[in-house]
């Protein structure tokens, strides 16, 4: 990791760090102390890439969507296909990694957090590997956009706890999650799921999800002899994103750009868009860009995709924003509806709507490019989960 990015422990220049209670600190410093231990361990990163190849099914290819590219004209597009990941994202990446570390520190009770049930429906699948005990905090209204992923967390075992405070969606779950963890830290271990809360999880889940871009790295010096000119990522926590970026971070010629979820409008209320339109603030224990209403607290949130539905984002991500090192836009639900149908009919490629949200300005900023210029697009899941939620917006 670059110095400059790495000011001193936990932070990312003013973002990040650990402002939580003394017993939350006492159990992340726990879980801090044994990641340090074990993250070079050559049997445990032995362990993880068994599962990550035999299980996963890695490395995720990088596909050429040659009509894609064809039919919008400009920059050739890659496909980072994480979609094909067991389990249909990027999420298993992490939750592997994390609950091998679980096993590893005798813990045999696993919390999580999910807002499209994508973290959910990983963690539930490590625990029933693994055999461990299994318990998910979701919104209300997250799950009732994601009925399926409900289903299918129970189906392999685990207990969904419905949070019924606040907006009721991703941010009232972490609230839950940090509340179950701050108490039982002896006995559960609590798998995040993005790159977001007080130190040292950023830095966990970075480094698991930074996968993506080691491989998507080789993949396109492969397939055309340098590296890409752009790299595209939906941004909500931002643990895809991290993981494609993190890699590429030191190579200046590669621009990055985060899609933030810009829902109905630039009013609060109306979108999740941090980076865009918010301000740095401490939010679940950790400093990051955050959206706030007018009494300074965490505003309600809004997005067509419930895995972007979030005030706050990845303190790294707030980092690169704010030292210009990536660019950070927002596109809306009607870009992404829109983006989600164009990559379903060009490429037979129906993606997640949160990652709709990244195909939705390669669809803009591709034509903008010459030809012999290159964009790779994390496909961060595939769209399954979201079929019907799309067909009832569809058929109003």
């Amino acid at each position: 990791m670059s110095e400059a990015l790495r000011l001193q422990r936990g932070f990312f220049g003013e973002f990040g760090g650990q402002y939580v209670p003394d017993e939350l600190k006492t159990a992340l410093d726990h879980v801090a102390e044994f990641y340090e231990k074990i993250k070079d361990d050559q049997g445990f990163r032995e362990e993880l890439e068994y599962y990550l190849a035999e299980y996963v099914g890695r490395p995720s290819p990088l596909y050429y969507a040659e009509r894609l590219t064809k039919e919008l004209g400009g920059a050739g597009i890659f496909l980072k296909r994480e979609d094909l990941n067991h389990t249909g994202s990027h999420k298993i990446n992490n939750v592997l990694g994390q609950a091998l570390m679980a096993k590893r520190m005798g813990v045999k009770r696993i919390i999580a957090e999910t807002g499209a049930g994508q973290h959910g429906v990983a963690t539930a699948t490590a625990c029933a590997l693994l055999d461990m005990e299994c318990v998910v905090y979701m919104g209300a209204n997250d799950m009732l956009r994601q009925q399926l992923n409900v289903f299918r967390m129970e189906l392999l075992g685990a207990k969904v706890v419905s949070v019924n405070d606040g907006g009721r969606t991703l941010k009232e779950a972490v609230d839950a999650a940090l509340a179950d963890f701050s108490e039982n830290y002896k006995s559960t271990y609590y798998a995040l799921g993005s790159a977001v809360g007080p130190y040292p999880y950023p830095d966990i889940v970075r480094d698991f999800q930074s996968v993506i871009g080691k491989e998507a790295r080789e993949q396109i010096q492969t397939k055309i002899g340098r590296l890409p000119d752009y790299l595209i990522a939906c941004v909500g926590g931002g643990s895809n994103a991290i993981g494609l970026f993190a890699p590429f971070y030191n190579d200046r010629g590669v621009k990055m750009i985060g899609c933030e979820p810009g829902g109905t409008g630039p009013q609060t209320g109306q979108h999740a868009a941090p980076l865009s339109y918010g301000t740095p603030a401490v939010l679940h224990g950790f400093r990051c860009y955050t959206i706030l209403d007018d009494l300074g607290n965490p505003a309600q949130t809004k997005s067509i995709a419930a895995g972007l539905d979030y005030p706050g984002v990845g303190p790294e991500h707030s980092f690169y924003q704010a030292s210009g090192r990536a660019q950070y836009v927002t596109v809306n639900d009607e870009e992404a509806l829109n983006a989600f149908q164009i990559l379903s009919k060009t490429e037979g490629i129906i993606p997640a709507l949160e990652s709709a949200h990244a195909v939705g300005h390669a669809l803009k900023l591709a034509p903008t490019l010459d030809t012999d210029q290159t964009i790779i697009v994390n496909l961060s899941g595939r769209g399954d989960k979201d079929a019907a939620q799309v067909f009832k917006i569809l058929n109003q």
